[in-house]
């Protein structure tokens, strides 16, 4: 990872079937003041958890930590001013070793406080090898070639093979790479995927519905998509999971139970590329603003008109019910209700559409968890809009990012300053995430990095003193996705 500088009457919502510069390969990037971050700066959960499961004492995992982020630092700045003769770096025992094709190049990993390695393939060289082999990866049978990757410590691509070698061989011949580049490595690994469970996403039993909020196990949805028993398949269609329980009519709620391959998220999709994270299950109160989530009509708001209506459908009443007048349709049935980043509710239904307008009632959550004892997932922060904790700056941009990319400001472009000066950038992430920022330069061929900070938290700050010229701002996201704003000054 990078680390440099419908009907009127009420009704159930039934299931249903500017320019741009190219950009040339990074060349060496000028010394970046990027802010270091503090030994102690990890999580307390990630201290424990590092504890937990690499055997070390907490004073060991801070001190692993700043080692870790040190070398992985120069690591990073040695692969963009090494160039070709970059070969892959990796951590050991908390010393950074660098693989390069000549000597010359050893000598600038030692200057830089690494241990260097001459080999005999450049890390490009490797890269090609493995690009060649995804683009016949059709050769290869998922149930004894479970994959392939770069192994820079070796200095060869590494294909894995379950049983016996012979498919694995066969593929490497199949794909024309040269063999002795290639290690065929015995493993008992047998991948699978795994998804995410997010409120106002699809689900199917035989029609369609949506999430609600994620729970321990599982999710809770509205009791008229299924009924005890029930199998479920994710927005992919993939299995996904069982309603363990459904109440309805009476009342109109339920809960899934899902299998391994789906892990229950603190999130709810907000249908703009992004998700907003639920913090808890606070009451709002009648009108309050609220706004919902599902899967044929996306994101929806209004506001909180009553609470505790019957609602007499055809199928039978249903009591305890809140009144909105947002809009929904069929297919929304079970879907998130939010009132900032507090739960709730889930959509039972309602009457009109998301075209003339209608009004819609939810089966408030926490009779749902009550009901079943269940643990709501909870993020603690970090939702929709985007976060805005930088002022007084000239400009503002906000957008979203997934993790391990990235995305340039101003508006995907660049801007131009005729004049020295200082470039001040500040980012605003959500909670949970750890986004860096970094200021670009064109130096005539490619963009350089010229300024980074890079603390594993979600918010940074740069400032840098350039002469006139092209830059942008890089948003990266290191590890987590959501929203964010960036403020920007420009001399």
């Amino acid at each position: 990872m990078r680390r440099s500088l419908a009907a009127a009457a009420a009704a159930i919502l039934l299931p249903v079937g500017a320019l741009t510069v190219a950009a040339a390969p990074a060349a060496a990037a000028p010394t970046s003041p990027a802010v270091a971050p503090a030994p102690d700066a990890a999580p307390s959960a990630m201290v424990t958890a590092m504890q937990r499961d690499l055997g070390l004492t907490a004073e060991q995992v801070r001190t692993r930590i700043a080692k870790d982020e040190k070398g992985s630092r120069t690591d990073e700045a040695l692969r963009r001013s090494l160039g070709a003769t970059y070969a892959g770096g990796w951590l050991t025992d908390g010393t950074l070793v660098v693989a390069v094709t000549d000597r010359s190049a050893a000598d600038r990993v030692r200057a830089a406080g690494a241990r260097p390695t001459i080999v005999a393939r450049s890390g490009a060289t490797l890269d090609r090898i493995k690009s060649t082999l995804d683009r016949h990866s059709a050769k290869a049978p998922a149930a004894t070639v479970p994959g392939w990757y770069v192994d820079v410590t070796s200095n060869t691509v590494v294909v894995l093979a379950r049983g016996d070698a012979r498919a694995a061989t066969a593929f490497v011949r199949a794909s024309g790479v040269d063999a002795a580049a290639v290690r065929v490595v015995r493993t008992t690994e047998a991948p699978r995927t795994y998804y995410d469970v997010r409120g106002g996403d699809a689900y199917y039993m035989g029609g369609r519905c949506s999430v609600g909020f994620s729970v321990t196990g599982g999710f809770v949805t509205a009791g008229h998509c299924g009924t005890t028993g029930t199998a479920t398949q994710g927005y992919n269609q993939v299995a996904q999971g069982t309603f363990r329980g459904s109440s309805f009519p009476g009342n109109d709620y339920a809960w899934v139970q899902t299998n391994s391959n789906w892990t229950p998220q603190p999130w709810v999709n907000n249908y703009s590329g992004g998700n907003v994270t639920v913090a808890g299950s606070t009451e709002a109160a009648v009108g309050a603003a609220v706004c919902r989530s599902g899967s044929t009509t996306g994101w929806r708001c209004g506001t909180i008109q009553a609470k505790n209506q019957t609602v007499n459908y055809a199928e039978g009443s249903v009591g305890g019910l809140t009144r909105t007048n947002a809009c929904a349709e069929p297919g929304d049935s079970g879907g998130s209700w939010l009132s900032g980043q507090q739960a709730q509710g889930v959509t039972s239904g309602g009457s009109g559409n998301c075209t003339s307008g209608g009004t819609t009632y939810f089966q408030p959550v926490n009779e749902i968890l009550s009901a079943y004892g269940l643990t709501l997932r909870t993020g603690g922060g970090g939702g929709e809009p985007p976060p805005t904790g930088c002022s007084g700056y000239e400009a503002t941009y906000t957008g979203s990012v997934s993790s391990g990319q990235s995305v340039f400001q101003p508006n995907g472009s660049y801007y131009y300053s005729s004049v020295s000066g200082t470039h001040r950038g500040c980012l605003d992430g959500p909670t949970g995430v750890d986004f860096d920022l970094y200021l670009q330069k064109w130096n005539g061929s490619s963009w350089v990095d010229v300024a980074g900070a890079y603390t594993p938290s979600p918010d940074e700050t740069l400032s840098y003193n350039g002469t006139a010229g092209y830059y942008r701002f890089e948003v990266h996201a290191y590890s987590g996705s959501g929203s964010y704003s960036l403020g920007i000054t420009n001399p």
